[in-house]
């Protein structure tokens, strides 16, 4: 079984630029793995995403320098088990509220004894249907657990979740944390800044890599300079959309369509 380099790039701390998958398509998926990026999300949660869509863009990745990590659509030890065996090896689990919640996710990605996740190697296209003789005895040392803290509850509870063994990052959610913290729909508020640095401090203090989405180049970069180890810079679906936009108005001027734009920075 071969190593995860991505996993190995979060433990020593080499940053890790990636753009977020929302299109559901492994010919889009293809199109932007060739673009430079170091990973690149499929999002199960907010895209529509099924294990199939999951399976074909990691297919259409496998021949591409670039690291796939998958967003499940919650914390459940059946979804995980299945996205496990068509080949996810980088998992976000996303609303991670407290170290119990982090330790069932490590939990569902580790064969017993240390785990619960079921055995079904002959049918995976992870363990590449049990050719090589080492997968059950090596896997669970390659699967790279990354949990998304959103909630002013997740961020009370931030060190003890960090602390959980298995854990090998912490992913801020800065659009569900605005909403918590009753600024929806703006992440750039200063408290929602000031939430957001003080948790990539503890989330680098306690060794584990800390990750954020964030569109707004400028936050971005600071992010990257407090000490963020895998950073989505970008969404496809708006970049696709954004884009479009900017080409029609070159052409067609106000008649063309504009999205408005953001008070502050942009997640998205």
């Amino acid at each position: 079984m071969t190593a995860n380099l991505f996993k190995q790039a979060l433990a020593a701390r080499q940053s890790q630029i990636g753009l977020w998958l929302g299109m559901a398509n492994a010919y889009a998926a293809e199109m932007l793995a060739g673009a430079g990026f170091d990973w690149l999300l499929i999002d199960g949660e907010h895209a529509p995403n099924t294990l199939d869509s999951v399976l074909a863009q990691l297919q259409a990745l496998a021949a591409y320098p670039v690291h796939p990590v998958v967003r499940c659509a919650w914390n459940d030890t059946v979804e995980i088990k299945r996205l496990l065996d068509i080949g996810t090896r980088n998992l976000l689990v996303p609303m991670v509220q407290d170290a119990v919640q982090a330790a069932a996710a490590v939990s569902a990605t580790r064969y017993p004894p240390l785990g619960v996740r079921g055995v079904g190697a002959a049918l995976a296209r992870a363990s590449q249907w049990n050719r090589p003789p080492n997968y059950l005895t090596q896997a669970n040392a390659q699967i790279c657990v990354l949990v998304q803290v959103e909630t002013l509850t997740a961020l009370a509870n931030l060190d003890a979740i960090c602390a959980v063994d298995g854990v090998d990052g912490v992913f801020i959610g800065p659009s569900d944390l605005a909403a918590d913290m009753g600024h929806l729909g703006c992440p750039g508020h200063p408290d929602v800044q000031r939430a957001v640095e003080d948790a990539i401090a503890r989330i680098k203090a306690s060794g584990k890599a800390a990750g954020i989405l964030i569109a707004d180049e400028a936050l971005a970069r600071r992010y990257i300079e407090l000490g963020t180890t895998f950073t989505a810079v970008g969404v496809d679906t708006t970049v696709l959309a954004r884009g479009a936009e900017a080409l029609a108005r070159r052409f067609k001027g106000d008649s063309a369509p504009l999205a408005p734009k953001p008070s502050g920075p942009s997640v998205y």
